[in-house]
């Protein structure tokens, strides 16, 4: 007879060594579960990046890793039957608005077809919680503030923003026909340590730390939802713990702040002025997010703790020490 643990089942997170996804499997290795990693390690940024968000986990007895696509069925459904997977946190997808203009399809069988294998993989294997990461990005270019999860989403901007929403919608009718407990976490511009390095956050720190210029498009007055990391690993934990039919949650922190505020915090927390130059706003960019997080606090118990002020230093501190 196996383990306690091994009789419990493991949780699957895919896309897990990228930004969110290593910082998710730290806080599940911290309570002792046992965790399957599954990331392709991709050329998005460099995978060097992804390794070490992941390196203190390698040898950890409840840590397994597996290289791969979740688009990639076969692949996906072999660690399904090897490791009795119990609960799917889906992280993995093409990330950003910008690069899904240029390439749609990609994004496409990244992020629906992967969507779709774990769902179906999910059903035949009785999984017991899926957690979905979706989007602010899902509402367009909403002039209702804040966002609402009942709001309309059905005007997307982007192929990414389209793409997660087909990812929900997905979620919705495998959750009518199967009764697979599903939440759908909406994430707000997330940001802090080992954060993406083609978002706002990091281009900005890192160009005005080397004196470089930065590039604002449009006039500086769009506005974002800035959530730190340890706030959206709260909220998708708690999603995790908090099976309940067929969910949507907006995690976000509930404040906006505009490109302008942005960059001039930025200089405060970095102690140098900003080069700036200016263009027209790019194409697939919202104007505003804002999230409307009573559902999630209601539901969810989540309470984003950390101000943009303090998360942004905590954030130059770690980009301080890694230098790439």
């Amino acid at each position: 007879m196996g383990s306690i643990k091994e009789l419990e089942g493991k949780i699957l997170v895919t896309g897990g060594a990228g930004f969110i996804g290593s910082h998710v499997v730290d806080a599940l290795i911290e309570r002792g579960e046992d965790v399957v990693l599954v990331d392709n390690f991709n050329s998005y940024y460099d995978p060097k990046r992804k390794f070490l968000n992941i390196a203190p986990h390698i040898s950890h007895p409840h840590f397994h890793l597996a290289a791969g696509n979740v688009e990639d069925y076969s692949f996906m459904q072999a660690l399904f039957e090897k490791h009795n997977i119990q609960k799917v946190i889906h992280l993995a997808a093409r990330a950003g608005v910008r690069p899904s203009i240029q390439d749609p399809v990609g994004y496409k069988i990244a992020n629906i077809d992967g969507t779709l294998n774990l769902l179906e993989l999910s059903k035949k294997y009785c999984v017991q919680n899926f957690v979905f990461a979706s989007s602010s990005s899902v509402y367009g270019n909403s002039t209702k503030t804040p966002f609402s999860e009942t709001d309309p989403a059905d005007s997307p901007i982007s192929p990414y923003a389209a793409t997660k929403r087909m990812g929900e919608l997905l979620c919705r009718t495998y959750n009518n026909l199967f009764h697979i407990p599903i939440s759908c976490l909406r994430f707000f511009t997330v940001y802090g340590p080992r954060g993406r390095p083609d978002m706002a956050p990091y281009i900005f720190t890192d160009a005005v730390s080397q004196g470089k210029e930065i590039t604002l498009f449009g006039n500086g007055t769009s506005k974002r939802d800035y959530t730190y990391v340890s706030d959206i690993v709260s909220g998708v934990i708690a999603a995790l713990d908090t099976p309940l039919n067929f969910e949507i949650y907006n995690l976000g922190n509930n404040r906006m702040v505009s490109l302008k505020e942005f960059v001039s915090l930025v200089e405060d927390t970095v102690g140098k002025k900003a080069l700036v130059i200016s263009k027209d706003s790019f194409p697939g960019d919202v104007e505003i997010t804002c999230a409307d997080i009573s559902k999630a606090e209601k539901l969810l118990g989540y309470h984003p703790r950390v101000p943009i002020e303090k998360g942004m230093k905590e954030f130059y501190s770690w980009y301080s020490k890694n230098p790439f």
